[in-house]
């Protein structure tokens, strides 16, 4: 796994359990059964103090920051608007896509999905949006794209698509399928480069 491929799983764990405990406020205040944002404090101070911010909220995508160590993390996030198990009905932890910024590697507009389960080791995974798909690495249970050379043109793909597929294989043999709106991402990456300049 390369360097860069490794902070990104590390920032993802480290925020991970703030950002789904913020994600999960988020979805219950949608709801109108608002869940105090203290809720999610406790966990994230846990880790380093990284607790994350939301910045703003874009359709389905929520713009956040964070510090951990220090240094700046800005990223955007979404759960799927659908899930599919192949069996189905298969359990499994809730699924995130993020796209994060992190000014201090210079890393812009990354691409990662935390997938819910262990993924089957050596497996690829795919990204279908705009009609291309694009192989996924797989780690853990994470997914970053194989390509780097062809993020940026994920990225914009994801910016005018109406939503994006991911597909899986967990360490059992579970195929999942999750498709992400992509509504408000364009405009929770455009607050992201403002907020993350530094």
């Amino acid at each position: 796994m390369s360097v860069r491929r490794m902070l990104t799983a590390l920032v993802a764990s480290v925020l991970v359990c703030g950002v789904v405990g913020l994600a999960q406020a988020q979805s219950t205040s949608s709801k109108g059964t608002a869940k105090p944002a203290a809720a999610a404090k406790p966990e994230a101070a846990a880790v380093g103090g990284a607790e994350p911010t939301l910045i703003g909220q874009f359709g389905t995508w929520g713009a956040y920051t964070a510090t951990p160590n220090g240094k700046k993390v800005c990223f955007a996030l979404a759960k799927p608007s659908s899930s599919k198990t192949n069996p189905p009905n298969r359990p499994r932890d809730p699924a995130y896509a993020f796209v994060s910024t992190r000014p201090a590697e210079k890393v812009t507009n990354e691409v990662s999905i935390m997938i819910g389960y262990t993924l089957k080791p050596g497996s690829e995974s795919t990204l279908e949006v705009g009609g291309a798909s694009y192989a996924m690495y797989t780690q853990g249970d994470g997914l970053w794209i194989k390509n780097a050379a062809e993020e940026e043109r994920m990225v914009d793909a994801m910016r005018k698509s109406a939503d994006v597929t991911v597909k899986g294989v967990s360490a059992r043999g579970t195929e999942t399928t999750d498709t992400f709106s992509l509504k408000g991402l364009s405009q929770a990456l455009d607050r992201l480069a403002q907020d993350c300049r530094r």
